[in-house]
C-alpha cells in the first residue's frame, strides 16, 4: 500500500505545482512588462545617444539582407551599422557590400582569420566595435528582422528611463515548423526557469541573463568589463556579458518586445539539438545545472503521463490496491490535462501557436535529447562545432 499512496501524493503535489504555473502565468499577464512600439519616455525628451549597430555574419546569405534593410529603415536619428563577415564562404560579404554602396551608414568589415583561444563570433564583434563611433552599442545577430521602424528609439528611451548598462530585449520567435512549434517553446521555457526577468532585473540578486539577439549597451560599459576579450573563449558571450554586468555594478535589464523585431533560430530538428545543446552547455555551463534541469522535465514534465499510464494498467490489472493504482491513474491524467492548460497560455504569451500545447511532451523529449548531449560536451576534450568551425569545450567555456 505504501508505493501507490507514495505514488499519489507525488503526483497530487506535481499538480499543484502546475496550478502555481497558472498563477504564475495570470501575474505576468497583469503585471508583466513588454516593450512595444508605442513607448513614450517618461522622463522628457533628451538627445539621441549615436548607436552603433553591430552584427557578426558567418554564412548567413539567407538572412543579412533582411537583417540589414530592417535596421537601416529604423527612424533613430543618429546610427551607423557595422557587419563583421565572419570568413563566410557564401554571398553574406557581396550582399552587404552592395548595400553599403548605396547607403554611407553601412561599414563591412571582412574577418580572414580565427585566432587561437577566440570563439568565431567574439573575434568578429571585437573587431567590429573597433571601428565603431557609437557612445552605445546595439548587438544584434544575422538572423535578427525588426519588425518595427521604432525598435531603437523605443530601446534607447527605455534604457534612459531604467538607467540601464545594459538591455537586453527577448526576442520574438518565428517558428514555422512542427519541430520549431514543439520543441523551442519548451527550451525557452527552460531557460526562463533559471533566469527570471523579475530576478535578472533585480540588482539585490546575482540572477544574470541577457539575449545575443538584441543587447542595448553603453560603450563605457562594455570598456569596463573588458570588451569581447573578456568572454573571447566564451560559447554563449551574451550570458557571460550580463555576468560581467551585473557583477561590476552596472544595471543590467531585460525586457519582453512585442512587434519590435523576430528570430527564426532553426528551421530543421538537426538545427534545433545541435544549437540547443550549444545553448544549454555554454548558458548552464555545470554539470550540477544541466542535471537539475534533466530531472525538472523528467519528474514534473513527462512523470504525470507515466502515473497515468500506470495507474489506469495496474488498476485494470486487479489487486488489493487496484483503488489506489486507479486513483493514480486519474491524478496524473489530471494533472496532464493541467500541464496542457498551463502550456496553451504559455504559448499564447510568446506568441506562439497554442494548439502545439498537445505536443508538449514530445518537446520536453527533445529537449532532454539536447541537455544529454550539453552534458557530454563537458568531458575533457570534446568538440563542439557551430558555424562551420570546430571548438574544444573544455577551453571555450567555464
Amino acid at each position: 500500500m505504501a508505493l501507490p499512496l507514495t505514488l499519489v501524493i507525488l503526483s497530487g503535489l506535481i499538480g499543484l505545482i502546475w496550478i502555481s504555473r497558472h498563477v504564475e502565468i495570470s501575474r505576468e499577464r497583469r503585471n508583466g512588462f513588454i516593450l512595444r512600439d508605442t513607448y513614450q519616455r517618461s522622463t522628457g525628451e533628451t538627445p539621441a545617444p549615436f548607436i552603433s549597430v553591430v552584427v557578426a555574419a558567418k554564412d548567413e546569405q539567407d538572412n543579412i539582407a533582411a537583417c540589414v534593410e530592417s535596421m537601416l529603415a529604423q527612424d533613430y536619428p543618429h546610427v551607423e551599422l557595422i557587419v563583421a563577415n565572419d570568413r563566410s564562404s557564401d554571398r553574406t560579404a557581396e550582399i552587404v557590400a552592395e548595400i553599403a554602396a548605396r547607403d554611407s551608414r553601412v561599414t563591412l568589415v571582412n574577418i580572414d582569420h580565427l585566432p587561437e583561444g577566440w570563439g568565431g563570433k567574439n573575434h568578429a564583434m571585437q573587431h567590429a566595435i573597433a571601428r565603431a563611433r557609437g557612445e552605445w552599442l546595439c548587438l544584434i545577430d544575422a538572423d535578427c528582422v525588426q519588425t518595427s521602424t521604432r525598435t531603437l528609439t523605443v530601446a534607447m528611451a527605455h534604457a534612459q528611463d531604467t538607467a540601464s548598462d545594459l538591455l537586453s530585449l527577448l526576442p520574438v520567435l518565428e517558428m514555422k515548423g512542427f519541430w520549431e512549434n514543439a520543441i523551442q517553446p519548451v527550451c525557452g521555457g527552460l531557460m526562463m526557469i533559471w533566469f527570471k526577468p523579475d530576478k535578472v532585473n533585480d540588482p539585490r540578486r546575482r540572477n544574470a541573463y541577457a539575449n545575443g539577439a538584441f543587447m542595448l549597451m553603453r560603450r563605457s560599459t562594455y570598456e569596463a568589463v573588458g570588451t569581447h576579450e573578456a568572454v573571447r573563449s566564451q560559447v554563449n558571450e551574451d550570458m557571460h556579458f550580463a555576468a560581467l554586468v551585473k557583477s561590476g555594478g552596472h544595471k543590467l535589464r531585460v525586457a519582453r518586445n512585442e512587434g519590435l523585431y523576430t528570430v527564426r533560430m532553426y528551421s530543421s530538428l538537426r538545427q534545433i539539438l545541435r544549437g540547443w545543446t550549444r545553448i544549454f552547455y555554454g548558458t548552464f555551463g555545470t554539470a550540477r545545472r544541466l542535471v537539475l534541469s534533466l530531472v525538472v522535465l523528467l519528474v514534473v514534465s513527462m512523470s504525470p503521463y507515466f502515473a497515468a499510464a500506470a495507474g489506469f494498467l495496474l488498476a485494470a490489472l486487479g489487486g488489493e490496491h487496484a483503488g489506489l493504482w486507479r486513483a493514480l491513474g486519474w491524478v496524473g491524467a489530471a494533472t496532464v490535462a493541467i500541464q496542457v492548460s498551463v502550456i496553451f497560455r504559455f504559448l499564447k504569451l510568446l506568441y506562439g501557436r497554442p494548439v502545439f500545447c498537445l505536443s508538449y511532451i514530445i518537446g520536453c523529449f527533445v529537449t532532454m535529447l539536447a541537455l544529454i548531449a550539453a552534458l557530454g560536451k563537458l568531458r575533457k576534450g570534446a568538440k563542439l562545432v557551430w558555424r562551420n568551425t570546430s571548438y574544444t569545450t573544455g577551453t571555450t567555456n567555464r
